[in-house]
């Protein structure tokens, strides 16, 4: 046997310790009885759920209360859209139906956005039934001129934050279009306060007010500014340019431009609306409708597409102010609408595809894997978001 001397000033490594092993579990050289684990006294035994058929966890099912809530939510707002529409159809009801439904979808919205934006939905539909209710017992032009505003504003909001992320362009078309069916609802409940206002100022101040609270709520849902990222300003900054320079360029020719080139303009608007029944709005086409399409679609990457989503405010709050323009009609107001998503959609779809041929992967294959692959997680249309 041979040994080996070892130098002086060094010690051997002490071995490293045995791994500890939980009470009941035998090492494989040993082969006694397996003695089972002992649960302290006073303990219940922990049962792991069910796992469903595709090895998943089930998800959990949400209380009866909440989903009774839920329902209820919906057919409130459903008879008040039913009171708010009688005028237009050749029933005749009494004035106070379609009052009490512009109140019902003031109250309802203001609960649903709530519930979505995690405030305390109670106290908020509270006050937006007080305010409303005394608007319309009392016939105050000041009261239902603030119920008008506020309606505009929670319907405009109301209809980004229920809108979900959309990998796929088909999926923005229909979260476009359900964020178009809450901003309509709310231009009835408008139109049927009654109020009078100048419609100018008023759509100036709705537009800011609902762009202002959308970027408030995203603030906390795109994780703040730090959360932002190049991306992100750069969407922030083009959506500020954008409306300054489309509410600034409508204001100057109005205010500056020549007799002649506004005659011109108001021939050329009145001939398309002859033509086709209605013409496109420039806030919805330019900025409302393409920026909810392309922040929606981001979305379900990261959550800096929430500052995109933010913008459809504005667009939002035009639709819902739209059948209190002087002269409106349902038939010009709905193709004006029609006319609008047509091609904000289509502006839309082209900033996605340059946003992904500028920062997604090269090839349609690849760019097809990424629309598999985003999942991310948020939740559902009927839940919280915070």
């Amino acid at each position: 046997m041979v040994h080996t001397e070892q130098k002086p000033g060094r010690r051997r490594a002490a071995p490293p310790p045995r791994r500890l092993r939980r009470r009941g579990e035998d090492r494989p050289e040993q082969g006694g009885p397996k003695v089972p684990a002992v649960d302290p006294p006073g303990a219940m035994p922990a049962k792991p759920p069910k796992p469903s058929k595709a090895g998943r966890q089930p998800r959990p099912k949400r209380p009866l209360a909440r989903r009774l809530v839920t329902v209820l939510w919906f057919v409130g707002v459903l008879a008040a859209l039913v009171a708010v529409v009688l005028p237009w159809t050749p029933v005749v009801v009494p004035d106070y139906v379609p009052l009490a439904g512009a109140v019902a979808v003031t109250t309802l919205f203001t609960y649903g956005l709530a519930v979505r934006t995690g405030g305390r939905p109670v106290i908020a539909a509270g006050l937006a039934l007080a305010l409303s209710a005394s608007a319309v017992l009392t016939q105050t032009g000041v009261l239902l001129a603030g119920a008008a505003v506020a309606t505009t504003v929670t319907s405009a909001v109301l209809a980004v934050m229920a809108t979900t992320p959309a990998a796929r362009f088909i999926a923005v078309i229909r979260e476009v279009c359900v964020a178009t069916a809450v901003a309509v609802v709310g231009a009835f409940a408008v139109h049927a306060y009654g109020a009078a206002i100048s419609v100018e100022r008023t759509s100036y101040l709705v537009i800011a007010v609902a762009l202002l609270g959308a970027l408030a709520l995203v603030y906390r849902l795109g994780a703040g500014l730090h959360g932002l990222g190049r991306r992100g300003f750069v969407m922030i900054v083009s959506g500020v340019a954008l409306l300054t320079v489309t509410l600034a360029y409508t204001e100057a020719l109005s205010q500056w431009g020549s007799p002649g080139m506004i005659e011109q303009i108001d021939r050329t608007s009145a001939a398309v609306r002859d033509a086709i029944g209605g013409a496109p709005r420039p806030i919805e086409v330019l900025l409302g409708i393409p920026a909810l399409a392309w922040g929606v679609s981001p979305r379900a990457r990261r959550r800096q597409g929430w500052w995109v989503c933010a913008f459809g405010a504005a667009g939002f709050a035009v639709i819902t102010m739209a059948l209190v323009q002087p002269g409106a009609t349902l038939e010009e107001a709905g193709l004006s609408l029609l006319y609008s998503l047509v091609l904000g959609l289509l502006i839309g779809y082209a900033v996605i595809r340059a946003d992904l041929f500028l920062t997604g992967p090269r090839g349609r294959r690849a760019r097809r894997l990424e629309e598999l692959a985003a999942h991310r997680p948020e939740p559902g249309r009927l839940r919280p978001l915070l």
